[in-house]
């Protein structure tokens, strides 16, 4: 594998892994309290699948960047993250919607939150190639 692969993979899932803990484990805590009753009993001993889930993410949506990547510059990050966050975000949080007794405001929260996550981890997948490429 491409070093610049690898660690853009690490990069991309420390994003994900910082900024899904600020929103799960800070932002929506009270929300996620308060709805305790619709959520697993033992979801917190399941809490490993959302490593796998990061880890997938963040390997295919490294690979898939590094196979594409065109030198344009920041907007070049803003967009693929948009691109991908609007892929991987809409199926999450609305058919967690369809599926699960949850408001639409948490659903909508996750939804812009992922995107968001996204737009980042492609900017942060940007400045670094910019930066192999200066380099190089």
């Amino acid at each position: 594998m491409d070093k610049k692969v690898l660690v853009g993979f690490v990069l991309t899932f420390v994003v994900l892994e910082l900024v899904g803990f600020l929103e799960h484990n800070v932002y929506l805590m009270s929300t996620y309290d308060s709805l305790k009753t619709v959520f697993r009993a033992d979801m917190m001993d399941k809490l490993w699948i959302s490593l796998i889930i990061n880890l997938s993410n963040a390997f295919f949506f490294s690979l898939i960047f590094s196979k594409g990547f065109e030198n344009k510059g920041l907007m070049e990050g803003v967009r693929y993250g948009f691109y991908m966050g609007m892929l991987l975000s809409v199926g999450y949080g609305y058919g967690s919607y369809m599926s699960f007794a949850i408001p639409y405001s948490l659903v909508l929260t996750w939804f812009l939150c992922g995107v968001a996550t996204y737009i980042v981890a492609g900017v942060v997948l940007v400045k670094y190639y910019e930066m192999q490429n200066k380099t190089s």
